[in-house]
C-alpha cells in the first residue's frame, strides 16, 4: 500500500532523477511516526495529570528499584537531559508532592531525589496505561516484524554513534 512518503519520493524521482532520495523514505516515516506516537502517549500521560518529562522522571525513579532514590545527576544521565531541564522537572514534581529532595548520605553537597508515596501511587497507576497504549500502537505488527524493527533500530542507533549504555 502506497503512502505519503511514496508519493514524495516519486515526485523527487521525477524532479531530480540524479539524486538518490531513498533515505527520505526512512526519515520521513520516522518523523511522521514520532508525531503520531508522541501525541498518543501524551494523551495517556494527560489522563494521569502528567506530561512526558514528568512521567520519565517518575518512571526512572520507580525502575531504579528500592529505595527509589537517585541523585539529580543519575536522573539526568538516565533521562538524557540537561541539568537545567532536570531541575525544572524536579521543582514541578516536588511542588506536587510526588518526589522529595534530601541531603545525600554520600555527599553532603548533593541532594537525592526520592519518590513519595503519592509518586509511587501515581506511577503505579500510569504505567499500565502507558504500556497498554504502546501495545495498542504496535498491534499491527506481528512478533517477527517487531523483532526486525527493533534490530534495525538498534543497528541504526549503533551506526550513528548512540551510547548503548544510556
Amino acid at each position: 500500500m502506497a503512502d505519503h512518503l511514496d508519493r514524495v519520493v516519486a515526485q523527487w524521482g521525477a524532479e531530480r532523477p540524479d539524486l538518490d532520495v531513498s533515505p527520505m523514505e526512512v526519515f520521513g516515516r520516522l518523523k511522521r511516526l514520532y508525531r503520531l506516537v508522541d501525541a498518543e502517549l501524551n494523551r495517556t500521560f494527560a489522563e494521569h495529570g502528567l506530561d512526558a518529562p514528568s512521567f520519565d522522571v517518575l518512571a526512572t525513579l520507580k525502575r531504579s528499584g528500592p529505595p527509589y532514590r537517585l541523585t539529580p545527576t543519575g536522573l539526568m544521565q538516565s533521562a538524557m537531559v540537561t541539568s537545567g531541564a532536570i531541575t525544572q522537572r524536579l521543582d514541578r514534581l516536588e511542588a506536587r508532592g510526588l518526589v522529595t529532595r534530601t541531603r545525600s548520605d554520600q555527599d553532603r553537597r548533593s541532594r537525592d531525589v526520592e519518590l513519595t508515596p503519592e509518586g509511587h501511587a501515581l506511577i503505579d497507576r500510569a504505567l499500565p496505561d502507558h504500556i497498554a497504549t504502546e501495545h495498542r500502537m504496535l498491534a499491527g505488527l506481528d512478533e517477527a516484524r517487531r523483532a526486525a524493527l527493533v534490530d534495525a533500530m538498534r543497528a541504526l542507533l549503533a551506526d550513528l554513534g548512540d551510547d548503548p549504555a544510556g
